[in-house]
């Protein structure tokens, strides 16, 4: 595991984006005809992305042969409502870049039959010949994805109940009213996740400290399905100092420490 800490979040946002950014040239250099990113929605990477539309604007990097799988999406929700992930990351991302329509892969949470909508799902993936480079963001209650406390850590992409805590979180998305949030959500799961071949987790604020903490120097536990990531053969954690307030003082040093090496 590498930890990447930065004084803020618009520090983290830049070296996300240039992580995102190397792995897709090191791709086309190689001569692929594709590279698989993952993606996520909410806060955590919207500065990240704003990164990623200004490096394709100056010529850094093209979306033209990457495919994109989204994490989630709320069920229910119409698909022009702002808060809809279909939107919100063409909003973000998708209509500022040179990415093929057809590479872009969403969740549907208005399908007739969700449960098939998440087989497909997976099977896309699989196709694909699965996600190279997986981001992603936390909880405060460390859940990834829609992966909410004691999810399986062998889950694949379902259906799941969102717990109060996310839909209070998520309350300021939909006007301050955590009623309003969707209760269902479909999701990749944690071994979804985990079966990508590099992960990239961010991580920012004061809010999100103890998951961090349970990230980084916790056990392995459902009770914090983030922790999941230790057992990844290369993940990256990007955070800024306020997610850092959990964390041992010898331990934040270390991987300061390590990065400057």
């Amino acid at each position: 595991m590498r930890v990447l800490i930065k004084p803020d979040y618009d520090a983290l946002s830049i070296t996300a984006a240039n992580h995102v950014i190397k792995r897709i040239n090191e791709a086309e250099a190689k001569g692929r005809d594709h590279f698989v990113l993952g993606l996520p929605t909410g806060s955590s990477p919207v500065g990240m992305y704003r990164e990623l539309v200004k490096a394709y604007q100056k010529g850094r990097v093209s979306f033209k042969n990457v495919i994109t799988f989204n994490m989630d999406e709320y069920v229910g929700l119409p698909e022009d409502h702002p808060e809809n992930y279909h939107a919100f990351m063409h909003r973000h991302l998708f209509d500022h870049i040179d990415i093929k329509p057809e590479n872009i892969h969403i969740l549907n949470g208005n399908a007739p039959d969700l449960e098939a909508e998440c087989r497909s799902y997976e099977e896309a993936m699989v196709g694909v010949g699965g996600i190279d480079l997986f981001v992603g963001g936390i909880g405060p209650d460390g859940h990834l994805a829609f992966n909410e406390p004691f999810s399986s850590l062998q889950s694949r992409t379902r259906i799941k109940t969102l717990t109060p805590d996310t839909r209070i979180a998520n309350a300021r998305f939909f006007g301050g009213n955590p009623d309003n949030v969707p209760l269902h959500a479909l999701t990749v799961g944690v071994g979804t996740v985990l079966a990508a071949k590099e992960l990239m987790i961010l991580c920012s604020g004061h809010s999100k400290a103890r998951a961090l903490q349970s990230a980084v120097e916790g056990g392995v536990s459902q009770a914090w399905t983030v922790s999941a990531i230790q057992t990844h053969p290369r993940v990256i954690i990007v955070c800024d100092d306020a997610a850092c307030h959990e964390i041992k003082v010898g331990t934040y040093l270390y991987f300061k420490q390590i990065e400057n090496l």
